[in-house]
């Protein structure tokens, strides 16, 4: 086994752990990890899209079982976010600026929500008049950023709808979580248009990324109170956040 992969399998486990837990896939740590063992990105994206896909949709199937999942609150998005996804995956730009306007973006939206210590309670009232026109465009904006990013846009998805009151966690989770399986479907075939997964890679990971995401997702829909739920996530988005900054500032 190559000396990469003894430190890949353990720390992909632990990714998916975490990032089920609140419905996540976890491609930003995956690019995370892979860089600090000195995996270029471009043969990561399409792996770190196809175990976003598998660990995610672990996730959907366990939120989606325990009565969490609003297909009302994710089509607005997705309708959009598919092909801005494609869009944002066929562009060969840097994502630099990106990176960074986003890395602040999520640092103030962990800081945030690792202040919380009640639970954001959604207010269903206001939801109807304004989810289709905001969730259109928003879904298209997401997309694109996802898709130039190599990751599924749940990261964006989740803080949004909590910050709004359009769900709690646990439906964010739900939600975010078959946002990201459709958006990683549609970036990944954008990249394999230009080049194919290494699957001597890919297989070994996606062993270890299924179980730490089936172990991670059953707990989070399951078992963890919403206010925990709330602060794992923003724990994430802190480390998404320092991710996508570190990765503007040394490529």
């Amino acid at each position: 086994m190559p000396f990469e992969l003894w430190i890949l399998l353990p720390s992909f486990f632990a990714a998916s752990f975490l990032y089920s837990s609140v419905g996540h896939g976890g491609a930003s740590a995956y690019l995370a990890i892979s860089a600090l063992v000195g995996l270029s990105r471009e043969e990561m994206v399409p792996i770190a899209l196809a175990l976003n896909i598998v660990v995610a949709g672990i996730g959907f199937w366990h939120y989606w079982r325990a009565g969490h999942f609003s297909r009302q609150l994710l089509l607005p998005f997705v309708i959009t976010s598919i092909p801005g996804a494609f869009l944002g995956g066929s562009l060969i730009i840097s994502p630099q600026v990106f990176a960074v306007l986003l890395g602040f973006t999520l640092l103030l939206a962990a800081i945030r929500l690792l202040g919380l210590g009640r639970e954001i309670r959604p207010k269903w009232e206001a939801l109807p008049q304004v989810l289709w026109p905001v969730g259109l465009v928003i879904g298209a904006v997401l997309g694109v950023l996802a898709g130039l990013i190599g990751v599924g846009g749940g990261i964006f998805l989740s803080p949004l709808l909590l910050f709004v009151h359009w769900a709690d966690a646990k439906h964010t989770a739900a939600v975010s979580s078959a946002f990201i399986v459709l958006n990683s479907m549609s970036g990944l075939l954008a990249q394999s248009l230009r080049h194919s997964p290494n699957w001597d890679l890919l297989l070994p990971l996606l062993a270890s990324v299924i179980l730490g995401g089936g172990i991670g997702s059953r707990l989070g829909a399951e078992r963890l109170s919403s206010v925990v739920l709330q602060r794992l996530l923003g724990g994430i988005l802190l480390i998404a956040s320092f991710k996508l900054i570190q990765q503007a500032l040394t490529s």
